[in-house]
């Protein structure tokens, strides 16, 4: 685990799919925190010096033989603990108490009603709401513990053992549908646990940047942009802390948003001094992909064709030694890629997982110990524009899984032209930054449509538009009526070979943000 702060928090994680939202929330009370194993050792943590741990929510139950546990030594450490729903469940179990099946789950809004006054709740209304998911819950606790705070079917919604720092909610301060949430973990990491809160991001951009002086020496540094905020992070970093002896790859593969190439090219040869190689691979990505209609082939080709042109060029730059990601921390939790991290891989991250064996250099990733929007802020600061800090995820295979269907040059233009307006109009909104994500998507049918006098037979193109946070679940963004209306239009008017414009109302689950 990377030392980049003298105080930190641990999050155990059990499962949670709120686990990195509760480090997310911590962090954000200006104190560093860290997603490890549920099964960390007491002597490794010990090791790592935290000021408190909190143990996550998860899916299994307390009650089951195969649950997950802790190490039980960790309820003798001196250190303030935290259980958050199953946390809480195996904290109480573990000391003494009973968790049994409730007779009335609790999934959602709850009102929450303070029984004492406690340092975890100061500060509090009498009753507050809070958001609950829980099938199990902590019927009874031994005589150590003491009861907090209760809803109508949770007598037991939060509780603190009486005489060491060990502390329960049954309900999530890390969501929004909180909204006392952050007022609790205020209290727990800057009160009970005593952190100053000296975990700034201003700091972050310093410290990495000696790190990388210190460990490139006189070494060079290659980078991959893609056009995205990380990759262009990433280079910004390695522009402030070595200049041109960072060399940049950009493969132009005919699969960028409009204007993207440029963009990238214009920012990285007059804002920052790094040395830039643009690979024109246009005609080489769309001879491979020529008659492929299948995604998961469409993925492997361009994947396959990108470390060629990435090697070729990678190769013609001497003096290589270092290859720099824009790995984030979600990949590297859920690539199971930390020595403390999670014990379950998830997925195996492109950014994380994917080099290919030929490509030898040693690997730097100066973003992963950042979530997205951290990183957006260190661009920032770094002097990046707003246009690529703020600038939509777009999938590393490119708009060939936005154009369903055979990927043509033609097909490519009508997408990128439509994807364009969208995001024109959702920026001339306001919008643009209160969506998480959103784009065009051309669909291998076509419709009957009547233009003027005349029948038409043209394509169909979808707009996607999601909200989320953590882009693992994501709900359909309620755009106002009249900017569809803007969007349909000019759609149909500006590209030719479009005459139907339909809008993606899919969540995610059970839809995917992409289409493909």
């Amino acid at each position: 685990m990377t030392d980049l702060a003298e105080e930190k928090i641990l999050v155990l994680d059990f499962g949670s799919q709120y686990a990195q939202l509760i480090a997310r929330r911590i962090r954000e009370q200006n104190v560093y925190a860290a997603i490890v194993r549920h099964d960390i050792t007491a002597e490794r943590v010990r090791e790592l010096a935290p000021r408190g741990l909190v143990l996550s929510g998860g899916p299994a139950s307390v009650r089951g033989e195969e649950s997950p546990r802790c190490d039980p030594d960790l309820f003798q450490l001196s250190i303030p603990i935290l259980g958050i729903c199953y946390g809480m469940q195996l904290v109480c179990q573990s000391l003494g108490g009973a968790v049994e099946s409730g007779r009335s789950r609790e999934y959602g809004r709850a009102e929450c009603r303070i029984l004492q006054e406690n340092d975890l709740l100061r500060g509090l209304p009498g009753a507050f709401q809070v958001w609950m998911s829980h099938g199990d819950q902590v019927t009874s606790i031994s005589d150590d513990f003491v009861a907090l705070a209760a809803t109508g079917n949770c007598p037991l919604a939060a509780v603190r053992h009486r005489k060491r720092p060990l502390y329960g909610l049954q309900f999530h301060p890390e969501v929004t549908h909180t909204p006392v949430g952050g007022a609790i973990l205020h209290n727990f990491v800057r009160e009970i646990c005593g952190c100053r809160g000296t975990w700034r991001l201003e700091d972050f951009a310093e410290q990495v940047t000696e790190d990388i002086r210190r460990r490139v020496g006189e070494d060079r540094v290659i980078c991959g942009l893609s056009g995205g905020v990380d990759s262009a992070v990433v280079a910004a970093l390695l522009s402030r802390a070595i200049g041109d002896r960072a060399a940049c790859i950009l493969v132009d593969n005919g699969l960028l948003r409009q204007g993207e190439a440029e963009s990238v090219i214009r920012e990285f040869t007059t804002h920052f001094r790094t040395d830039l190689h643009v690979v024109r691979a246009e005609e080489r990505f769309l001879d491979a992909l020529r008659g492929v209609v299948n995604p998961q082939e469409k993925r492997r080709i361009i994947g396959h064709v990108f470390v060629d042109c990435f090697s070729e060029a990678a190769s013609q730059i001497p003096r290589a030694r270092f290859l720099a990601q824009g790995t984030l921390y979600p990949d590297v939790i859920e690539s199971g890629g930390l020595r403390d991290g999670p014990a379950a891989t998830i997925k195996l991250h492109h950014n994380v997982g994917g080099l290919p064996e030929d490509i030898r250099f040693e690997l730097l990733e100066p973003l992963r110990d950042l979530f997205k929007d951290e990183v957006r802020q260190v661009g920032l600061q770094l002097g990046l524009p707003e246009e690529i800090v703020w600038r939509h995820p777009f999938p590393g295979p490119g708009l060939a899984v936005r154009c369903l269907g055979e990927v043509t040059k033609e097909r490519l233009e009508i997408l990128r032209r439509a994807d364009a307006i969208v995001i024109e109009e959702i920026r001339e909104a306001g919008w643009y930054q209160k969506t998480a994500q959103a784009f065009a998507v051309l669909l291998p049918v076509q419709s009957v449509g009547v233009m003027g006098d005349a029948r038409t037979y043209e394509d169909v193109v979808a707009v996607r538009a999601v909200d989320t946070e953590d882009f693992m679940t994501a709900d359909w963004s309620r755009l106002p009526y009249d900017l569809h209306s803007r969007i349909a239009t000019r759609i149909i008017n500006e590209v030719s070979g479009v005459n139907r414009v339909v809008y993606d109302i899919s969540s995610k689950p059970p839809a995917t943000i992409e289409w493909e």
